[in-house]
């Protein structure tokens, strides 16, 4: 029986520069970073207070997905405050925090150009 998601993965260009900007900048923590082929690293990044993990990893022959759409959401208590806080930090926004009717939302780039969305619980 399936328990969870495991991870989702970021494509990236550099894995240098998004280690920085997931941990820095967002505030995850580096769980793994190994070795993975010629070149690239297999790095998993924990969520405080999750079990899911991202992984910074662009398997060959995806390179066409970096700096593309995430499908996906993270989650957090309070879009504006935790808006606020990244915005601190140096994170991208595509605009202020928006509300509607199932919550509150904000839109977020990586360095390498990924949009990310924000929403409330």
């Amino acid at each position: 029986m399936i328990t969870h998601l495991k991870f989702a993965s970021i494509p990236t260009r550099d894995q240098d520069t998004a280690v920085l900007f997931w941990t820095e900048q967002v505030g995850f923590r580096v769980l793994t970073d190994q070795p993975m082929g010629p070149g690239k690293r297999w790095i998993e990044l924990g969520i405080p207070g999750a079990d899911t993990r991202i992984v910074l990893f662009t398997p060959d022959g995806h390179e066409e997905r970096i700096g593309s759409f995430f499908n996906g959401s993270f989650a957090c208590d309070d879009v504006d405050y935790t808006y606020k806080q990244m915005k601190e930090r140096g994170v991208s926004f595509e605009s202020a925090p928006e509300k509607q009717p199932w919550g509150a939302f904000a839109k977020f780039r990586d360095p390498d150009g990924n949009t990310f969305v924000l929403s409330s619980r």
